[in-house]
């Protein structure tokens, strides 16, 4: 008979089902919303799911489910991501095809239906960049349509989804999106994976948590009623809810129970009700779900008929048994059977033998190696690798295991890659000798020695001890890289460990040298060391060997790790080396790597140009050939290296290209960096309120701690430039905190070394900024640091002549000088914007000595004025016009009013009010107008002289004035477009205004152009 277990009317939960039609409502507005359902097994979280999806698709929404799969290790990574991508792939076909264009190869890792993935080799950024792309592809896809992505039983998650999902509701920021997520609460034990996530989550303000309750007595007579179809007796009303104490799956059971005149299923043991329902079945629908319940969550319908071998017209009799009984239901789509509940299939198969379940799994492995078409084919290699090993057939399951392992990594499922290779060293003693000697090579992407000569071919030769144990090191080697790339640093660096005691037995120095090169990335990563010692042992290793991948990529890690903490000349040997090695052995991504390091150490060691060429090649190398990782790097550390040579327009150019493109990679914490030092570049411009958004951005974008403690710097410096002292000092000590004291680096410390000086004069705590000063001096500015000391030494010297008139500033300034003076001679001048600081660091040390003259102000006004600079030109101007009126001559007067009130211009268009300030109190002191009288007198011999335009800015500027476009402009000139574009915006900066009107109106009022040339022409 058949019977009706589930009620037809929806009891209660109208307080959580209001709470869901609000998210749905809001979203709708384009606020994503993200509501996480917990409650005991059996509450009724997934029919509170199922009423909601109904409602919202008769509302227009697209409805997305995914479930996780209860088996662990053995499903596939993602697998409630991939299933609700497929629904949306169903529902709306065109608009998600629309929102991958483009990047089909990595969504693909989710969703094979896209096409053909990427390679499984390892990739340092695989996860994020899939991680961002997906967010994207789903923001994309709500913008037009409402959309519920719903993932069920997420306490039997794997981490990458787990992973997946926390990255997703701490980023989605816009689209009509409501993301659902249950889990049974009852599960979440002290230990359980689970559990970070939710603390995680329940700290973000955009996450709702919902708990659902167990039914009062009322609603369970309503469930009963619905069940039954007719009002039930109070007594048996009480009777259920006593027993079920208001959970709504066990009160389906009871209800059923009683429906089919069987008090007895009032048992003392609910797993024994759950069991009772089951054992009432015929023998053959029994043994079918017995089948099911060891067959994973959803069974295909082949192969679920491969695995019972029993006549079809038989088979499909015990499947409408269990069906009719509300045992198994159909799944989703139609091509299998599921348990209609999880707890009756955990009974189920907890009432199996051991011997009973793994009969059963290896009928369920041996079906599927016999036909490989039962299960599709992105589920195919995970459902094998479980059979097997539930099988406890180690000689089968291991190298099973391993394929399953090479899944995981071709979609960067790098915890359930490591989860499986710890399951296969389980099985690796287990496994017969002849089986280890079989097994296929591993496709190392990471720098590893070449598998040995008998396995290339994929023939195995004959093998000995040390054969067995070499290929064991391959397991390892793969675990360790799988760990560190998942966050598992600590089990990571133990693996390492244990390779390494195994290496000890052999005289393999490559090896050794790799698992050092991944012990130094470990230690870093877990703040126990800047690595360098390990770097140091792998070094001694490959030395005198010949060259390698191995050998390329230990000195490519050493001359980076010596770029950023050690720059110099060793450094430069070793970048060149690595270059070299890895040319010689034709490892392209090495060399890639080892010649942007190259370039960037070649700048600092003055060959400009040579190390700029170096890293622009390499550049469009990476973009042309689409290597999303060096594309990062190459358009983070390019830029830097021209802010740090003072081409700063260049730099912006590249950063605005790196964002494009980082952002259509999905490489988050690259084109964090890139807005950090894009962040740098617009301060130096003098575009602050776009490198205060910049800076905003990387802060919101950045996942890791240095670009994020780089954008504090900035935000730092113009709120001290603002003259916004304590909140400086507050993004002082965001900076501060974002760097650990674990891996100094000079990029680091000489920034937050400049700032802390910087506060403590603000602060009028001179004696603390010269302490720091103090410090910072002995430790010394390696070669390669002259971008971050030149403005430390310049902000000493400028503290030291600022406070010359006071007397408790006397004591110690002489010390202070002669240090100072003592360290401009021996930092080094290569690039004109160091040339620069040069000349202004010492003249704010004569100025400290009170023999400050117009001559000596007026080589660094001209050092500056080519730099596009305009603080920083601002403040020097102040300083000429202070030194001019010092001298008291009445030409020297003019000059002084007309650097001042350039000066002025500039610092309140900067939003610089110290500066503003300074400029007007010195206008004030020597009685001079800032504000033009209304008949001037004549200007000096040539105004935009002492404007610093050049002679092409001043051509540009006269077509400007006459209202022409850039591309009149740039007709006008024989120039391009860009050009003139370029030209345009360096005008602005130099005359301090903000658009091409107000520099007309300056160009006009200074009378730089007589009216006749003026050609009128369209507005620009």
């Amino acid at each position: 008979m058949e019977t009706r277990s589930v009620s037809p009317v929806f009891v209660g939960r109208a307080q959580e089902l209001g709470a869901l039609h609000e998210a749905l409502a809001r979203c709708r507005e384009g606020e994503p919303q993200a509501l996480l359902i917990g409650g005991e097994a059996g509450v009724g979280k997934t029919r509170l799911v199922e009423e909601f999806a109904d409602a919202a698709r008769r509302r227009g929404a697209v409805v997305a489910l995914g479930g996780c799969v209860e088996i662990g290790a053995d499903g596939l990574p993602f697998a409630p991501f991939s299933t609700a991508l497929r629904a949306l792939r169903r529902a709306l076909p065109g608009e998600l095809a629309a929102a991958a264009a483009g990047q089909e190869e990595e969504l693909a890792r989710l969703l094979p239906e896209l096409g053909e993935s990427g390679t499984g080799r390892y990739d340092e950024d695989g996860m994020a960049r899939l991680f961002e792309l997906t967010a994207r592809l789903l923001e994309r896809v709500a913008a037009e349509h409402t959309v519920v992505l719903a993932l069920e039983d997420l306490h039997w998650s794997d981490a990458s989804t787990r992973h997946l999902l926390s990255y997703l509701l701490r980023t989605l920021r816009t689209g009509r999106l409501v993301v659902l997520a249950t889990y049974r609460s009852d599960d979440i034990h002290r230990r359980h994976p689970l559990r970070p996530l939710l603390a995680e989550l329940d700290r973000l303000r955009t996450v709702r948590r919902l708990d659902l309750a167990r039914f009062t007595r009322d609603e369970v007579c309503l469930q009963v009623a619905g069940i039954l179809a007719h009002e039930p007796e109070p007594d048996q009303v009480d009777a259920i809810f006593e027993r079920s104490d208001g959970n709504a799956f066990f009160v389906e059971e009871l209800s059923v129970a009683a429906h089919e005149g069987c008090p007895t299923g009032l048992t003392d043991s609910l797993r024994d009700l759950l069991l009772v329902r089951v054992e009432s079945l015929p023998e053959s629908a029994q043994q079918i779900a017995r089948f099911v319940a060891e067959g994973g969550s959803t069974v295909e319908y082949r192969l679920l008929a491969a695995v019972a071998r029993l006549a079809e017209d038989d088979l499909i009799e015990a499947l409408r048994a269990a069906v009719n009984a509300g045992i198994l239901s159909p799944a989703p789509g139609g091509d299998g059977y599921r348990f209609r509940h999880s707890l009756v299939r955990e009974a189920v198969s907890d009432d199996l033998l051991p011997g009973e379940r793994s009969r059963l799994n290896r009928r369920y492995a041996e079906a599927l190696e016999s036909d490989p078409t039962l299960v599709p084919a992105d589920l195919r290699t995970t459902r094998l690798a479980g059979y097997w090993y539930h099988a406890r057939d180690a000689a089968k399951a291991l190298p099973a295991v391993l394929d399953a392992a090479v899944e995981a990594r071709r979609r960067h499922a790098y915890s359930e890659q490591l989860r499986l290779l710890e399951r296969a060293m389980e099985l690796w003693d287990a496994a017969p000798e002849a089986v280890r000697r079989t097994l296929r090579p591993v496709d190392f992407a990471e720098v590893y020695p070449p598998p040995l000569p008998e396995r290339r071919g994929g023939t195995p030769s004959g093998c000995d001890p040390a054969t067995t144990a070499l290929r064991h090191l391959d397991l390892l080697a793969e675990a360790a890289v799988a760990g560190r790339l998942c966050g598992e640093r600590e089990r990571a660096l133990k693996i390492t460990k244990r390779a390494l005691r195994l290496l000890d037995e052999e005289n393999d120095r490559l090896r050794a040298a790799w698992f050092w090169i991944q012990r130094s990335r470990l230690v870093q990563g877990l703040a126990r060391g800047d690595g360098w010692k390990e770097i140091a042992t792998a070094q001694d290793l490959v030395r005198g060997l010949p060259p390698s991948e191995v050998h390329a990529e230990v000195l490519a890690t050493a001359a980076h790790w010596s770029m950023l903490h050690e720059p110099g000349p060793e450094a430069l040997t070793a970048a060149e080396r690595a270059v070299e090695y890895a040319r010689m052995v034709g490892a392209d991504a090495i060399e890639s790597h080892a010649r942007l390091t190259l370039g960037g150490l070649m700048v600092d060691a003055g060959q400009a140009e040579a190390g700029l060429r170096h890293m622009y090649e390499v550049r469009a190398e990476v973009v042309a050939r689409g290597l999303a990782p060096m594309v990062g790097r190459s358009h983070v550390n390019l830029p830097s290296v021209l802010e740090g040579v003072g081409r700063s327009q260049e730099a912006v150019g590249i950063l605005r290209e790196g964002l494009r493109l980082t952002s259509e990679m999905g490489l988050r914490d690259a084109e964090a960096w890139i807005w950090s030092n894009l962040a740098e570049s617009l301060v130096s411009l003098g575009r602050w309120d776009e490198a205060a958004e910049a800076a905003g951005n990387a802060q919101r974008r950045g996942q890791t701690a240095g670009p994020r403690g780089s954008a504090a710097n900035s935000l730092a410096f113009l709120a001290l430039a603002r003259g916004r002292v304590p909140e400086a000092a507050r993004h002082l000590a965001e900076g501060r905190a974002s760097y650990g004291p674990h891996d100094p680096m000079p990029q680091h410390d000489l920034p937050l070394s400049c700032l802390t000086l910087a506060v403590a004069v603000a602060e009028g705590r001179l004696a603390d900024a010269r302490a720091e000063l103090a410090r910072t001096l002995t430790s010394g500015f390696p070669p390669g640091t002259q971008r971050y000391a030149w403005p430390l030494l310049l902000e000493a010297a400028t503290a030291e002549a600022d406070a010359r008139t006071l007397p408790a500033a006397r004591d110690g300034r002489d010390e202070v000088l002669g240090s100072l003076f003592e360290t401009v001679k021996r930092l080094t001048t290569h690039a004109p914007v160091w040339r620069a600081h040069e000349r202004w660091v010492r003249a704010e040390l004569h100025r400290a000595e009170g023999r400050s003259t117009p001559g000596t102000w007026s080589e660094v006004v001209t050092a500056f004025e080519p730099l596009e600079r305009p603080y920083d030109l601002a403040r020097i101007r102040h300083r000429l016009a202070e030194s001019l009126l010092a001298d008291g001559g009445e030409d020297e007067r003019g000059r002084a009013t007309e650097l001042l009130r350039l000066v002025n211009a500039v610092a309140r268009h900067l939003g610089a009010r110290p500066l503003a300030d300074a400029a007007d109190a010195l206008a004030r002191r020597a009685r001079l107008p800032l504000t033009p009288s209304p008949q001037p007198a004549p200007a000096p011999c040539d105004p935009a002289e002492s404007l610093g335009l050049t002679s092409r800015e001043r051509d540009v500027l006269r077509l400007v004035a006459a209202g022409h476009t850039n591309r009149r402009i740039a007709q006008e000139l024989f120039i391009s477009p860009k050009t003139a574009s370029v030209h345009v915006s360096n005008i602005l900066a130099k005359l301090g205004v903000s658009g091409r009107g107000e520099a007309a109106a300056v160009a006009h009022r200074l009378g730089l152009f007589p009216a006749e040339s003026l050609t009128p022409g369209p507005a620009g």
